[in-house]
């Protein structure tokens, strides 16, 4: 895997002095090495097979709320409800990506029922935040993952905050999980506020109408079949983990990876390797993580089918390694501790990457 030499911008190294190392084409070889492994082939089989069993485990879990009735017990399916839709979430962020079929139209209506239908949460809204995130991961001013929330993710937004606000942000990191169990809720809120909101909403009338009719419907049935504290409290769980599962999925890929100044040029491969942070595990960390636990392949190679990102993981750890390029992978319980840290102490662990080691990577 050479690398060519005819790139007009060399990077700049930690010395300060200019490598004759070209960085411009270096995804270039990569995206070539990859598409002749033939792994960007689409992989029916597995996604039709997960699409129906899922499907399947949602009519399941309906139908065990209806024969388990008055009880306590719906708690249990309240939570397994919650598994089923973050895997149909994690189901409609491959088609948005075009993961499943060939044709866009196919891709784009199953992911826009999936969020729609199944999981209550606009395809619109999903589809802008997350392209947003993947062209500029980690970047001030123009990833929305680091915007400024309940959450101050940067030492610009933490210095912008006083009193209550201040000493929250010093300790959020330990509220971070507590703040997961409305995660849930805050996707259907945002969801809503789009959809019917003035921003430019394709096909807004059909977002419109399959959103707003899975929520009352979803809160209908609950009544009809529940009592209303068991309907209440099956809510309020289901919502909560469904929170936790998802967001849970995609904070430890970037969260504690370096802060990106808004008026920094990143070649792409960079942009996206030192930016993300892969999760190593099993097929249960595979299947709780909807496969983006290899968030680095996903990044480089958005595209290509989840069941896929396994095989090319081995080309891209050694294409980094030849260029010199750190690739991040850690444990499941490491990456969390990694997180609650960086959100206790964002002061000191956002570190501008032009004032440390990622200098030599990034170039000024």
């Amino acid at each position: 895997m050479s690398v060519p030499n005819d790139s007009p911008v060399p990077p700049v190294s930690a010395s300060g002095r200019s490598s004759a190392r070209p960085v411009t084409r270096d995804y270039s070889v990569l995206a070539k090495v990859v598409r002749e492994s033939g792994l960007h082939r689409r992989r029916y089989t597995y996604y039709w097979v997960r699409l129906l069993a899922t499907v399947a485990a949602f009519a399941a879990v309906w139908a065990g709320i209806v024969l388990v009735g008055d009880s306590w017990w719906q708690l249990l399916l309240a939570a397994a409800l919650a598994v089923v839709l973050a895997q149909l979430a994690f189901l409609g962020h491959d088609g948005a990506h075009r993961q499943i079929f060939r044709s866009r139209a196919w891709n784009d209506w199953t992911a826009r029922i999936l969020a729609n239908v199944f999981v209550g949460f606009s395809y619109r809204w999903w589809t802008a935040k997350h392209d947003a995130h993947h062209t500029a991961p980690n970047q001030e001013g123009h990833d929305p993952d680091v915007s400024p929330g309940i959450i101050a993710f940067t030492p610009a937004v933490l210095a912008s905050r006083h009193g209550w606000r201040r000493w929250f942000a010093r300790r959020q990191g330990w509220f971070f999980f507590p703040l997961l169990t409305l995660e849930g809720l805050n996707l259907h809120v945002a969801s809503v506020r789009t959809v019917l909101g003035r921003g430019p909403v394709p096909r807004r009338g059909v977002e419109v109408t399959l959103l707003l009719t899975r929520l009352v419907l979803y809160v209908a049935a609950l009544a009809l079949l529940l009592p209303p504290a068991v309907a209440g409290a099956f809510l309020a769980v289901q919502l909560a983990v469904f929170g936790v599962l998802l967001g849970g999925a995609f904070a430890p890929n970037h969260k504690g990876m370096p802060i990106v100044p808004a008026d920094a040029d990143v070649d792409f491969l960079r942009r996206q390797v030192l930016m993300s942070r892969n999760i190593r595990g099993n097929a249960v960390v595979d299947f709780f993580m909807g496969g983006l636990n290899r968030q680095i392949e996903h990044h480089l190679f958005p595209g290509m089918p989840r069941p896929n990102l396994r095989r090319v993981q081995p080309i891209v750890r050694e294409f980094c390694s030849t260029l010199g390029v750190t690739y991040t992978e850690v444990g499941f319980f490491s990456s969390y501790r990694i997180v609650v840290g960086y959100l206790n102490d964002v002061e000191h662990r956002a570190r501008d990457p032009f004032s440390c080691p990622l200098a030599a990577q990034l170039g000024r």
